[in-house]
């Protein structure tokens, strides 16, 4: 039998990001990826947060933005939102990179956070023009709104953001959807159990319209849960995997992923794809 080599994977511009991604074909593929070539578990572990402290700091869209955060609340089981992790960084100074580089376009684009958490990707996207939502569950929103105002209290930004109830897998608030779906749907962290899989892409759906580009930065703890992810969401989303030469030079770690999703009902129009 004639010996074929394996074909390098193929790459496509996804939706409004104008960089190249990867494109995911296979969920356990993409997993022996970023397992058996990155090695995140041998990376440094909070490498850009401190979770002990009770403020983080950023410089980030030319200003030094301040974050609350609750490290007692971590004792808390299913509570890790009240507290910065690396993918959040991670995707907050990829926007800012991303939008300096020509890559994104943010001002005056309607953006969704979901699992919002502190803020940080959803506050940068407001400053760097877009008119953001941030929401997660209603016993974290307290600490949410607190860091939003704070952080636009030095002066007005280019962009807006307010605060939002949302509980994944339930009917969404129609003014997230109306009259037009969000530009993009943006989230750090928050492939962290299968259990929650299936609420967070039925959210998914729901927010996503024709032109809607999804950007989610994950921590990569558990190479179950993201292949468990990965395969539910190719059944309804075409998926690229950023690599981290696009990202912020400075913010860059092997224990995170970033992925960009389009849906696939509408993929036709917004990929093409290289070979």
């Amino acid at each position: 039998m004639e010996e074929h080599e394996l074909e390098p994977p193929r790459s496509a511009h996804l939706g409004a990001y104008a960089g190249e991604a990867r494109l995911v074909e296979s969920a356990e593929e993409e997993v022996m990826l970023l397992w058996g070539l990155g090695q995140p578990t041998s990376q440094r572990h909070n490498a850009f947060v401190r979770q002990s402290s009770h403020t983080l700091s950023l410089d980030c869209c030319a200003r030094r933005l301040t974050l609350l955060q609750s490290p007692s609340s971590m004792s808390t089981p299913g509570v890790t939102g009240a507290v910065m992790w690396d993918s959040g960084v991670v995707l907050a100074k990829f926007l800012e990179h991303a939008v300096d580089f020509g890559q994104l376009s943010l001002k005056g684009t309607r953006v969704v956070e979901l699992g919002a958490g502190c803020g940080l990707a959803g506050i940068v996207a407001a400053l760097l023009g877009a008119e953001v939502v941030l929401t997660d569950l209603s016993d974290r929103l307290k600490l949410l709104k607190k860091n939003v105002d704070a952080n636009f209290e030095d002066g007005p930004a280019k962009g807006s953001a307010r605060v939002s109830e949302l509980t994944w897998g339930d009917e969404i608030d129609s003014e997230l959807v109306e009259p037009i779906h969000p530009d993009f749907v943006i989230g750090s962290d928050v492939i962290y159990c299968e259990a929650a899989v299936n609420d967070l892409l039925i959210t998914l759906k729901q927010l996503c319209g024709p032109h809607t580009t999804i950007l989610l930065a994950g921590e990569l703890r558990n190479d179950a849960v993201v292949e468990c992810f990965l395969e539910a969401a190719l059944e309804d989303f075409t998926i690229g995997c950023i690599d981290q030469q696009q990202w912020h030079p400075d913010f860059r770690s092997n224990r995170v992923s970033l992925f960009v999703m389009v849906k696939k009902v509408e993929a036709s129009t917004q990929i093409v794809i290289d070979f």
